[in-house]
Parts: C-alpha cells; sequence; structure tokens
C-alpha cells in the first residue's frame, strides 16, 4: 500500500514538474524573443531651438467703453410732434433731436408774457407818479416786485417749454431710434442711445504684481477680433485701489478711433511693452511634454551607428506667444527635438524625421475666420 501511494506521489511529481518546466522554457523563449527583437522607427517631426528676440510684454483681456454714452430721455412726459435726427448719423452737441406737443404751454407763456407786460407798464407809471409825489415809495417797490415776479413766471414757463425739446448733450453718433411720431413717452423713456467714439477706453484689470510695470501716458496696443490690425493707444488712468478679492487693479487706456471702426462693449485683447528686446530661445509649443512633476523635450542625436535616437531632457519654460514657447534653462541654441509624436517616444527610441505636417511656428497667429 504505501509502496504503490509513493509510486503515485512520484508520478503527480513528473507530471507536474514537466508542465512547470515546460512553461519555464516558454517563458524563457518569449522573453529572448522580445529582448533580441529591433525596436520600432517611429516616424517624428523635428524642430532647432532658435534664437528670437522678444520684448517683455504685459498681456490682458479688456473690453472697450465709450467716453461719453448715454441713453438719451425726456425730462417730461408728452405727445411726438417732430423726430428731428436720422438713427446712426453723428450729430454735434446741442443738435435738436425730438420735440413734444407744445401747444398747451405755448398759449400758457403768452399769457404769462401778457401778464409781464401789464406789469411792467404798471411799474412804469408808479416811477411816474413817484416822482410827483402822487403815490408812496412802498407802492413803487410792490409794482416792481410784481414785475419781476411776472418776468420768473415766464422765464420758468419757456424752461418749462424747452424740456420738452430733446438735444444731443455731446458730440457723437446716435443709436437706434425707439420712439415714433404721435407716441406718448414719459419721462425716463428711452429715446436714442448716443455714444462718443473717438477716442475710445478700453478697461481691463492686471495682477497686483503688475503695479510697478504700468505708469500714466504708457503705450499699449490692442487688437480685436473684427479687425485683423493693432490699434495703439495710451494708458489714461490707473485705479488706485488694488481689489482685495482679487488682488488685482484696473488700469484704463485711451484709443484713438477716427474711422469709428471700434465700438463699445467690444472685447479686446491688450499688450503693454514694459522693456527693451531680450535674445530668447524658443521652440514651438508641439515640441514640449508637460508633466506635473517637470516639463521636458525629446532631444534628437545620432548614435555610433548613425541612427538618429532621441533622449529625454528636463527643461525650465517661460512665456507663450502664438504657437511658440520660451525655454528659459536646459536647452542650446541650436539643438534639434521632437516637435510631434511625443507620446509614442522614450528614452533610446530610434527615429525618423519627416518634413510633412510640421508644427506652426508663427508667434501670432490668426486663423483667416477670426
Amino acid at each position: 500500500m504505501n509502496r504503490r501511494f509513493f509510486l503515485m506521489l512520484l508520478a503527480v511529481a513528473v507530471v507536474f514538474g514537466a508542465i512547470f518546466g515546460f512553461k519555464a522554457f516558454i517563458d524563457a523563449e518569449i522573453d529572448a524573443f522580445f529582448d533580441e527583437m529591433p525596436v520600432p522607427t517611429e516616424t517624428i517631426t523635428a524642430s532647432v531651438a532658435r534664437a528670437d528676440h522678444w520684448r517683455p510684454e504685459i498681456r490682458a483681456i479688456g473690453s472697450l467703453e465709450a467716453v461719453q454714452g448715454a441713453t438719451l430721455s425726456t425730462e417730461v412726459g408728452g405727445i411726438v410732434r417732430e423726430i428731428l435726427f436720422q438713427p446712426g448719423s453723428e450729430v454735434v452737441e446741442g443738435t435738436p433731436l425730438l420735440r413734444l406737443d407744445t401747444e398747451t404751454d405755448r398759449a400758457e407763456l403768452a399769457s404769462l408774457e401778457a401778464a409781464t407786460r401789464l406789469a411792467e407798464q404798471e411799474w412804469q407809471r408808479a416811477r411816474r407818479l413817484a416822482v410827483e409825489q402822487n403815490i408812496s415809495e412802498a407802492e413803487v417797490q410792490r409794482r416792481r416786485s410784481e414785475l419781476e415776479q411776472a418776468r420768473a413766471a415766464v422765464a420758468a414757463q419757456r424752461a418749462r417749454i424747452n424740456q420738452r425739446m430733446l438735444r444731443a448733450p455731446f458730440d457723437g453718433v446716435l443709436g437706434i431710434r425707439r420712439v415714433n411720431l404721435g407716441q406718448y413717452v414719459s419721462p425716463g423713456d428711452s429715446i436714442v442711445t448716443l455714444e462718443s467714439v473717438d477716442p475710445i477706453y478700453v478697461n481691463f484689470s492686471l495682477a497686483e504684481g503688475r503695479l510697478g510695470q504700468v505708469k500714466t501716458g504708457q503705450s499699449l496696443e490692442l487688437r480685436v477680433d473684427a479687425f485683423a490690425e493693432t490699434f495703439a493707444g495710451t494708458i489714461s488712468a490707473i485705479e488706485p485701489r488694488v481689489r482685495a478679492a482679487s488682488r488685482s487693479f484696473e488700469v484704463q487706456g485711451l484709443v484713438r478711433n477716427p474711422e469709428r471702426r471700434l465700438r463699445a462693449g467690444q472685447f479686446a485683447r491688450v499688450t503693454l511693452a514694459t522693456g527693451k528686446p531680450q535674445a530668447v530661445i524658443v521652440l514651438p509649443q508641439t515640441a514640449i511634454r508637460f508633466n506635473p512633476f517637470g516639463n521636458s523635450v525629446f532631444v534628437i542625436y545620432e548614435d555610433d551607428e548613425e541612427q538618429l535616437r532621441v533622449r529625454e531632457r528636463f527643461v525650465q519654460t517661460g512665456e507663450r506667444r502664438g504657437d511658440l514657447i520660451r525655454v528659459v534653462d536646459g536647452l542650446e541654441e541650436g539643438e534639434r527635438v521632437a516637435s510631434s509624436g511625443l507620446l509614442k517616444l522614450q528614452n533610446e527610441t530610434p527615429v525618423e524625421i519627416t518634413e510633412e505636417a510640421q508644427p506652426s511656428e508663427d508667434p501670432d497667429p490668426r486663423p483667416d475666420n477670426a
């Protein structure tokens, strides 16, 4: 019994030993195959680290605002009798724009003017009688007071009539008309907007760390999506207080706009020059592998067999402009790096370079449909 049990255990051990031995042999052969298998050559594009001169700049996002802008309305209510402007036209200060019905007010003015003429005649007669000592001085003063009251009533009535005429408070461009002839308007109802657009303000905010880099009179440039050109201006005012919530301060620039192309409310990209141009090393942004633990590039070199390979190198990056990024440290001018296909690369990966689908290196790209 014991002999048969021993033989059975021996047979089981031989079988399992053969199985595990075969498995170990297969694994060794697979490892040897992969160890001897050549690493595939990856196709990439390449860019050369080149020197450029960048002027130190501050960039911000702002919005345009009219130097003078208002929604015009009448001080009093009434029926619209005349509309004296065309929507979208330019007007100068004092130009009549709209007149309300004044018939009742003018009739009242005529009555007050008649009363004034009578009061003046009574005062003149009282003066003559006073010279002849046929009337007391107190009566003369009373007649003079009545005349002055009558004149004041006429002036007040004329002012009420003038309130029914809407005039442009400053030079500017009119917007869309909001009323019609015969319509009754109440005080404060919107009649038309008036904007002074030359010059025009641009308002933007900067972080408190930039406070020492800006000053009144400093030049600025701005771009808007509507036009493919740059508009020049100057800083006209700097908010003296830094907002505690955002740790930022507001800056206002003044931009000439003689052709009236810039409009209040437009989105603007503002650039402030803060110094002279400096020499920098730049690469296309696609050449940088951005990682939480540090940014890196794959430097291309040639091995002893004249095979191109890549080696990862950590770099310190700086400002970005368009498609380009500044390399502050870790790369020298003239070194060639991979500019696309970075996800399939690792140290010592053999590569071949193609000129197809070369990444853009435009420092100020503007799409055709922008």
